[in-house]
């Protein structure tokens, strides 16, 4: 037996006991960023926009689709700006949770025709089975559909299971999920369990392949365009791969068609897309064996990580973390520099790292977030030869803005989301919207 539906169609009540966006928009909307509390997370819309357009570019430019990964802000108002944009538009999203899938449809997305398209991103559990065919048959009333990951044979047991529990069995359309040798998940191209899974999926009735589906996690790692195309283009020959060994599957079996089908293959991480372009489309030597597909995530927002793939600058990143100075400390750092701490701990900022030294830097001052606890940080002097660096001090009581490692994981951290607009008349220091995420799995 399958449970119930764990997730309500309706806002869950843990939400409710938040302040409302309405209510919050009106506290704050013309506010200085510098009279807010802190710790405080700030998303630049222009910079915001900016960004989601210029990813639809790149997919133009590179011949694909484009699905928008919803992970990083969670928000009905950052969704509808990577799926329309200044450049272009799509239909199709990955989601990370249900709460967040959930909250597509809740939200209006799939009612107004923004999202038609919704892929839950994980290999898919049994027990999420359940909500998952209830979202389903929710936003199929607008014509829109629910797919999944599969990388094992036993997620295919699950869904005819299931399927075979109901009055009206119906076939899931999954992507299979492909290792491209990250070992992070999915299934390696041509392994006996990718082989077994592919001949389950051909042999079940409650399930269709539509595609392929790999992220390259490494590319995290890459440091230049060329090297960001060259992991692009080992995504897709992985997924490519992928699909021929199984039109090969296909073409062996008993009473194989004529016309065989046509995959969508879906690649993608946010340096690899960044990378994708006409030319890093001229690379690709092999004959495709189906359509690409572009998906990312973090490219909205962009942080110190990103910063590092060489692949964007500064004026790329629409997030920053307010926090304040609570306490300056002369002489105390390396080499006789002074520190400060600060308000903003790991739950503020986290604690991810990168190639980039520290937890976070300090937007316009030679400081870092150096060293880091829970609900406080040490801001350490960046020491160099010029005047600025070895003069610059922090005043206690004074506002700072830091951009931080991982902005998917920072995010994460806050109720709501400060919205400023550097294109607007308000200008980049005072609030002009608040958004607030979908929290919970």
């Amino acid at each position: 037996m399958f449970p119930s539906p764990a997730i309500p169609t309706t806002t869950p009540h843990a939400l409710a006991l938040l302040p409302s966006k309405d209510a919050l928009v009106a506290e704050f909307r013309g506010k200085f960023l510098k009279d807010l509390r802190t710790p405080a997370f700030v998303i630049d819309r222009a910079v915001f926009a900016k960004n989601c357009a210029r990813m639809h570019e790149n997919a133009v430019g590179w011949g694909a689709g484009f699905r928008a990964h919803l992970k990083t802000h969670k928000t009905a108002e950052g969704t509808r700006m990577q799926l329309v944009s200044s450049a272009n538009k799509t239909h199709a999203v990955v989601v990370s949770t249900l709460m967040e899938a959930w909250q597509v449809h809740n939200t209006g997305l799939v009612a107004d025709g923004t999202v038609n398209d919704i892929l839950y991103g994980l290999p898919v559990a049994a027990n999420k089975v359940a909500d998952l065919s209830e979202l389903w048959d929710k936003v199929a009333t607008h014509g829109a559909v629910v797919r999944l990951l599969v990388d094992h044979p036993k997620q295919i047991e699950a869904l005819e299971a299931f399927e075979g529990h109901r009055l009206n069995p119906r076939r899931w359309s999954v992507f299979v999920k492909i290792d491209g040798g990250q070992k992070r998940a999915g299934t390696e191209p041509g392994s006996p369990t990718f082989n077994a899974l592919v001949q389950a999926i051909f042999a079940s009735p409650s399930v269709s392949l539509f595609g392929f589906y790999a992220h390259a996690g490494n590319s995290y790692a890459s440091t230049s365009l060329s090297e960001a195309t060259s992991i692009l283009s080992s995504e897709v020959q992985a997924v490519n791969d992928s699909a021929r060994f199984a039109l090969d599957i296909i073409a062996r079996s008993p009473g194989a068609e004529a016309t065989p089908p046509r995959f969508v293959l879906s690649v993608g991480s946010t340096p690899t897309a960044h990378s994708a372009s006409a030319e890093a489309r001229a690379q690709l030597q092999s004959l495709l064996h189906g359509t690409l597909e572009l998906h990312a995530g973090n490219y909205p927002l962009l942080d110190l990580q990103q910063l590092h793939t060489n692949l964007i600058d500064r004026a790329h990143i629409a997030q920053k973390v307010l926090s304040t100075v609570i306490s300056y400390y002369p002489g105390r750092g390396s080499g006789d520099t002074d520190e400060a701490l600060c308000d903003a701990g790991g739950i503020a900022v986290s604690k991810d790292q990168g190639p980039i030294p520290g937890y976070g830097d300090v937007i316009g001052k030679p400081w870092r977030l150096g060293r880091i606890s829970q609900e406080h940080g040490i801001l350490t002097r960046i020491t160099g030869d010029t005047a600025e660096s070895k003069s610059a001090s922090l005043e206690i009581g004074e506002t700072v803005e830091i951009v931080g490692q991982h902005a998917c994981f920072i995010s994460a951290a806050y109720p709501w989301y400060y919205v400023t607009d550097s294109d607007a008349d308000l200008g980049n220091d005072k609030v002009t919207d608040v958004w607030v995420p979908w929290k919970g799995w």
